[in-house]
C-alpha cells in the first residue's frame, strides 16, 4: 500500500514523503495512529501543492535575508553604553543591545541570537559583528560603541 506520511518515522522515512508498505503494517500501525495516509490521487495532488508553497517560501525568505544582508554590510549601528573614562566600559555591551539599536535605527529586526560576537565588547570602538540570517547567509554589522 502506498502512503504519505505526515511525521517523521523511524526508519521509514521522512514528513511528506511517499512510501510503499505493507498493507497490515499501513492499516494497523500508520494509519490509527496518524502517521500517515493512504496515498489517494487528491492526497498526491495535495502534497505536490505543499512541496510547490513550500518551496515558493523558502525561495522568499532566502530572496529577504539577501537583501537584508547587502542592507546590513553598508551600514554602522551606533550603541551608546555608560563607561568610566579612558575608553572602558562599565560591563560589556551585549547581542541584545546590538539588536535593539540596529531595529531603532534601521528598523531592521534581529533576534539576538543571530548575532555572533567575535569577542566581548567593553571598548569604546568600531566592531564587526556577524549576523546570521538563515539558509547559511551571514553578513557583516559595524558597530561602533560610543561612551554615553
Amino acid at each position: 500500500m502506498k502512503v504519505i506520511l505526515l511525521q517523521d518515522v523511524k526508519g521509514k522515512g521522512k514528513k511528506g514523503q511517499m512510501l510503499e508498505v505493507s498493507d497490515g503494517y499501513a492499516r494497523n500501525f500508520m494509519l490509527p495512529k496518524k502517521l500517515a495516509i493512504e496515498a489517494t490521487p487528491d492526497a498526491i495532488n495535495t502534497m505536490r501543492m505543499n512541496d510547490k508553497a513550500t518551496a515558493e517560501r523558502i525561495a522568499r525568505e532566502k530572496a529577504e535575508a539577501l537583501a537584508v544582508s547587502k542592507k546590513l554590510r553598508e551600514m554602522t549601528v551606533v550603541v551608546t553604553a555608560k563607561g568610566g573614562g579612558n575608553g572602558r566600559l562599565f560591563g560589556a555591551v551585549t547581542t541584545q543591545e546590538i539588536a535593539a539599536a540596529l531595529e531603532k535605527q534601521s528598523g531592521i529586526k534581529l533576534d539576538k541570537r543571530k548575532l555572533v560576537l567575535g569577542e566581548n565588547i567593553k571598548n569604546v570602538g568600531t566592531y564587526t559583528v556577524n549576523c546570521k540570517l538563515g539558509y547559511e547567509i551571514t553578513a557583516p554589522l559595524s558597530v561602533k560603541i560610543e561612551e554615553a
